[in-house]
């Protein structure tokens, strides 16, 4: 192996699943992959999920780099980084056996990374891992251990809301929003930081308050009025703002956090049925992320039985803008034709692959089991005439390997925070009930 100021990473089945392309992330140091690793993307590869698909994708890449070399002996992987190199099967030390005797596939990666320790003793070897417990187990051996890190918000402080308040705003300026359609010029605001493409600012000045929006093309500021979407009339400034910004077809991305009971998928939905004139589909999908990690094969039924307690979530929002109608309406022949006809379609986001997503309004609930890497494949399948809208409340994270830094939701809003294209909303007050309310702030 390499020179001594170089590092040795040993990879974690977990981060390979989670970025396929992981490998060309660690700059000029080597990076292990132990066999164990291989046989744990074997057994990922059939489906249709993500994982699935990120764990054929990434044998593809292995098998690509590989070619006819010898990959025990070192491939160098580009211009600027370091080797990568498989690492098969190594006995355990007595000091692993003690604490741990069953050979697990956690406890071989580990194996393998004591043995490299010991073998390179002036190189320093980090195990990187998304599981947090393998962190902590390498830890108490001694083995230096990290998160894998590439794709994670570095200041989830600062994380960009989309809605700011105003405060002491020229009075006269508010009243000019009231009286120009055109909005007013956001310099004339002088405000003391920069404003971002499509931010929302609620201004006030004393009892005056205005709910306007930041036009980056024209650079200004325009009133935003409350108005009733598809049945569904919104409670709050927030979710007036958060219609405003789901109707604008000049947004073509959109990411809706907030926690549950705040309207996001309803919001997103009743704007996707009132656009119907734009848009020859709708797509509501959300990924499945099973109890205990077992794949939906384990479950009785047919393939619909099987998913529809995933998506039920998914028909309660749609039963709760039928419900603003009555029975005969025309909008509830509209909804129940769509539905007929696959223009209105709910369905797991696995499912979703290989289809067309050109002249489609797109809604991703629960985005925040997503990783960056699925987020993104997802944007950049974006044909003509798309608007996506990923929703999600990023404190409540169900994959074990993603956190509030590390999901795809903040991710897509970190990184797309203050383009043309792109809109965020951040709400905080629920609606759903105050014991709904009482037992998110405090359960």
């Amino acid at each position: 192996m390499a020179k001594s100021n170089i590092k040795i990473f040993v990879l974690d089945t977990n981060v390979l699943l989670h970025d396929y392309k992981c490998i060309y992330n660690f700059q000029d140091n080597d990076i292990v992959i132990p066999i164990v690793a291989l046989e744990e993307l074997d057994k990922f590869k059939k489906g249709n999920d993500s994982l699935n698909f990120n764990a054929r994708e990434c044998t593809r890449e292995l098998d690509e780099l590989i070619g006819k070399k010898d990959p025990t002996q070192g491939i160098a992987i580009g211009e600027g980084k370091g080797k990568l190199y498989m690492a098969l099967g190594r006995k355990y030390p007595d000091s692993m056996k003690v604490s741990f005797p069953e050979p697990t596939p956690d406890h071989r990666i580990l194996a393998i990374a004591d043995n490299l320790r010991n073998q390179y003793p002036d190189r320093k070897v980090i195990v990187v891992s998304k599981d947090i417990n393998l962190r902590v187990k390498a830890k108490a051996l001694g083995i230096s251990a990290e998160d894998y890190t590439t794709d994670k918000v570095q200041n989830m402080e600062k994380i960009y809301k989309g809605i700011d308040v105003m405060e002491n705003v020229d009075s006269e300026l508010i009243n000019r929003i009231y009286q120009d359609k055109n909005g007013i010029n956001v310099d004339e605001f002088k405000f003391s930081r920069e404003i971002f493409a499509h931010e929302y600012l609620i201004l006030k000045s004393g009892s005056k308050s205005a709910l306007t929006h930041y036009d980056p093309i024209q650079r200004r500021l325009g009133l935003v009025e409350r108005r009733k979407i598809f049945g569904i009339e919104p409670r709050n400034s927030e979710q007036a703002l958060a219609l405003d910004a789901l109707m604008r077809p000049e947004i073509n991305l959109m990411s809706l956090t907030g926690k549950a009971g705040t309207g996001k998928t309803l919001l997103a939905l009743a704007a996707a049925l009132q656009q119907t004139g734009l848009y020859e589909q709708i797509f509501v999908a959300r990924p499945i992320v099973p109890l205990s990690n077992q794949d939906l094969g384990y479950l009785p039924g047919t393939v619909k039985e099987k998913i529809g307690p995933y998506m039920l979530p998914l028909f309660d929002n749609l039963g709760v803008i039928k419900h603003q109608f009555n029975a005969n309406s025309k909008e509830i022949h509209k909804i129940d034709e769509m539905l007929k006809d696959e223009r209105l379609l709910i369905t797991p986001l696995a499912y979703i692959r290989g289809r067309s997503l050109s002249n489609a309004f797109f809604i991703i609930d629960e985005a925040q089991n997503l990783t960056p890497h699925e987020v993104k494949t997802i944007v950049t399948r974006a044909g003509e005439n798309v608007k996506i809208v990923f929703t999600g409340d990023i404190q409540q994270i169900d994959s074990p390997y993603l956190d509030t830094t590390s999901n795809g939701l903040s991710y897509l809003t970190d990184k797309m925070k203050g383009q043309n294209l792109f809109a965020h909303m951040n709400l905080v007050k629920g609606e759903r009930s105050a014991l709904a309310e009482l037992a998110s702030d405090l359960l």
